[in-house]
């Protein structure tokens, strides 16, 4: 599966195998926290200050 900036971070979690480590190398500090359920990848990217090519490049090696 390819991840794009659109999917969720739950769908994330719960489709990758290593989908939380990945997300805690790049800052995620709360990965499972309530808003993870509805917070897509480029909003919790941009409110964390984090490089989302570069976080979908991990996510997708």
């Amino acid at each position: 599966m390819k991840f794009k900036k659109t999917d969720l971070i739950s769908d994330v979690l719960e489709k990758h195998e290593n989908g939380a480590e990945i997300l805690e190398k790049f800052g995620f500090g709360c990965v499972f926290c309530p808003m993870s359920q509805m917070e897509s990848l480029e909003e919790a990217c941009i409110v964390h200050g984090i490089n989302l090519k570069e976080l979908l490049k991990a996510l997708n090696a």
